[in-house]
């Protein structure tokens, strides 16, 4: 990690030599300078790159194929991730595949794969998800409308993880924004997880305290290395956590708005974080309190509930000041589709790790609540 880390790519592929390389990037980066250095490296080493760039947001399990056959023919042995999110997730997929066959959809869940995927190096060039580190990987369904979740904890992470702020200097600012909340509210769901614990916790607040001072000035300015380190390292750390913590009802309710509407998981996650913050407050007071020291508030003179209801003042203060919508309506989501997501939420699993009991009715006055930008509380 640090700027101009991407050299180090030289020895990790003299350690892992490789004749044929599967080259995965976001098609936007291809001309681009940080890219044309990385290709430069895989030719100094004496390998073929066979680029695969056909990568939509939030890709599909048709895309992940098609990346496949590349693989296949290619004869690569080798997966090289450039990119964001919907990039490292379409890698690991490929990987996954390499050695175990199938099709995608055969290893949603936990550990449904036992053979180590192809070895694969990521370098993120947004700083929100933590695929590079984290053990799961989302393909969508496009055909199901849903997200598929793909999770083993030691197989599925990045072999190895090049975290270069020269990699984000180019990204578009709503690029960064929507990353940038993903993994804040990584690292927030999994601090108040039901399954977090003393050394999640440590990662977590630390990953809030860099993201949540650092998000704006990377915004305003890409090119500051020294924000955009501090968030590739934020995002990190909260995607080594949340794997062993699991996510909340943010999480929950953004899988089903994003596939339904077709918005960024990070958007859809940014929208619904202050309404679900607000829900789950009173289930963990003292842990909302400590979030508020993260964020820098001081809380020395405040009680306990208004140093826990100032945390929910300062994720909202977060996303107004960088432009998130303040409601579901506001980002083109149909009312008359509020109830069926709430039903989906309802059985999607979640209780396991959202701090707070939600029910179905529950989630129903949530999206109602996340619809209307209803703000207040």
């Amino acid at each position: 990690m640090g700027a101009g880390a991407s050299v180090h790519l030289q020895n990790i592929l003299r350690a892992n030599p490789a004749k044929d390389i599967l080259l995965v990037a976001d098609r936007a980066l291809l001309k681009g300078r940080f890219f044309k250095r990385i290709e430069e490296i895989i030719a100094l080493s004496g390998a073929a790159s066979h680029i695969f760039c056909e990568i939509e947001p939030e890709p599909s399990a048709e895309t992940v194929h098609k990346a496949f056959d590349l693989q296949q023919s290619s004869g690569a042995t080798l997966i090289i991730a450039v990119g964001g999110g919907s990039t490292m997730d379409t890698a690991k997929a490929v990987g996954i595949l390499a050695t175990n066959g199938g099709r995608i959809a055969d290893y949603e869940g936990i550990e449904k794969f036992s053979i180590p995927p192809l070895p694969l190096i990521a370098i993120p060039t947004t700083a929100g998800t933590g695929s590079e580190v984290s053990g799961s990987c989302v393909i969508s369904d496009t055909q199901r409308q849903r997200k598929m979740s793909i999770r083993h904890a030691s197989l599925n992470p990045a072999r190895y993880a090049i975290l270069d702020p020269e990699a984000l200097a180019t990204a578009p600012t709503h690029v960064i924004v929507h990353a940038g909340v993903d993994a804040f509210v990584h690292a927030f769901e999994s601090y108040i997880s039901l399954q977090s614990n003393v050394f999640t916790d440590a990662l977590n607040l630390h990953a809030i305290g860099l993201i949540h001072g650092n998000i704006r000035q990377l915004a305003a300015n890409p090119g500051n290395a020294e924000a955009g380190l501090a968030m590739l390292a934020g995002s990190a750390l909260a995607g080594m956590a949340f794997g062993q913590t699991g996510l909340g009802n943010v999480h929950c309710m953004a899988r089903f708005v994003g596939a339904r509407f077709h918005l960024s998981h990070g958007l859809s996650n940014a929208i619904c974080l202050p309404f679900v913050a607000r829900f789950n407050m009173q289930a963990n007071p003292a842990k909302f309190a400590r979030l508020a020291q993260a964020m820098d508030k001081e809380t020395a003179r405040l009680g306990q509930r208004d140093a826990a209801h100032a945390a929910i003042v300062l994720i909202r203060e977060m996303c107004d000041d960088l432009g998130i919508p303040r409601s579901l309506a506001a980002a083109g989501v149909d009312r008359a589709s509020l109830p069926d997501m709430a039903d989906a939420c309802s059985k999607a699993g979640y209780e396991k790790w959202n701090p707070r009991y939600t029910r179905r009715e529950d989630f129903e006055r949530l999206f109602e609540s996340a619809y209307a930008g209803d703000h207040s509380g």
